[in-house]
């Protein structure tokens, strides 16, 4: 039995499971939810004051049943809480490709809808961030939402799943797997998997899976590979990259802007000391980097227009930017 001192948390497992559709007596609610009678009590009469149309029946075989058929009462939102979830569904609608089922098309149509749930007080802010806010397209591989929320259940459950993948260069083949994590990164969706077939973990693009079937099979949890799913992911992206290191005399807002499309590592450097004899200290910036290539480094140190040092880098990055200084420098100069 799990106790639940904190009231939202508490409210939203009470109204969870009020929503499967069946009834519950007090008693069978006072253990799942691990509260007091009384508690229960009050938090019912929460529910209702919310707008949700709690039946109850007392006396012997008495219990607590959420009504159905009734329009659906306002959502128990803050101010604060209801912009953040206007905007997520404006971001969120923004990315993908407008393919009917997505997660933008889902995500578009919620946007929508969702200050009719809203309470009236917050209906007239919604209407305005509507009205006010534009999201640029950001191009990329929709995701069935259906099918993220099926990888969700399966993941929950521990449930085995077999799906039809089509890699980047090969043909679509069926894999087996125990899904874990799904993760988005760089506006793409990926689910972290043990790989039946192959024995060990294995990371899937989830826009590349169909047929996706759920098996009845659990499994028992394995210890993760790593200390998060994402670091799991960083790491297989990462692996035929080269690090480089270096120092920006800018500050981390400038130097994350420059870098916003690069996986990299951001952090504000000690500013009381002066990078080179004579010059004021200033604001500088570390950046780790991975590249797999010494080109994509060129662009956003351009773009800066400000010094920067080059403190670590494989020693062919090292002569490819030396080799490129002397073309720039005889280019200029003949």
């Amino acid at each position: 039995m799990v106790r639940m001192a904190d009231v939202t948390a508490r409210m939203l497992a009470l109204l969870s499971t009020l929503q499967t559709g069946r009834s519950f007596s007090g008693e069978e609610l006072v253990q799942r939810l691990g509260v007091s009678p009384r508690t229960l009590r009050r938090d019912i009469d929460r529910l209702r004051g919310y707008g949700y149309p709690v039946q109850t029946q007392p006396g012997p075989g008495g219990f607590y049943r959420l009504t159905a058929g009734r329009t659906m009462p306002p959502l128990v939102l803050d101010d604060d809480e209801a912009v953040a979830t206007l905007l997520a569904l404006a971001s969120l609608g923004s990315i993908g490709s407008a393919t009917e089922g997505g997660i933008d098309d889902a995500a578009t149509r919620a946007y929508g809808k969702v200050d009719q749930f809203l309470p009236a007080r917050l209906r007239s802010r919604a209407v305005a961030i509507r009205a006010s806010v534009e999201t640029s397209h950001q191009e990329a591989p929709s995701v069935p939402a259906d099918q993220l929320g099926e990888l969700a259940e399966a993941i929950g459950r521990r449930e085995q799943i077999s799906f039809a993948y089509r890699t980047a260069s090969g043909p679509e083949r069926i894999r087996h797997v125990e899904p874990y994590r799904q993760i988005h990164h760089l506006l793409r969706w990926y689910l972290l998997a043990w790989d039946l077939d192959r024995n060990d973990w294995r990371v899937f693009r989830v826009d590349r899976i169909t047929d996706l079937r759920r098996s009845t099979t659990t499994f028992a949890v394995r210890p993760m590979p790593a200390d998060s799913a994402t670091d799991y992911l960083r790491e297989g992206l990462h692996k035929d990259k080269h690090p480089i290191r270096l120092v920006i005399e800018a500050p981390v807002e400038t130097v994350i802007d420059a870098f916003k499309y690069q996986t990299a590592e951001i952090r504000a450097v000690d500013a009381t000391t002066s990078p080179a004899p004579n010059d004021p200290p200033g604001p500088r910036t570390e950046v780790t980097v991975a590249l797999d290539s010494w080109h994509w480094l060129l662009l956003p140190l351009a773009f800066l227009d400000t010094d920067f040092q080059i403190v670590e880098a494989p020693p062919e990055f090292f002569a490819a930017y030396q080799s490129f200084a002397g073309r720039l420098r005889a280019a200029i100069t003949s």
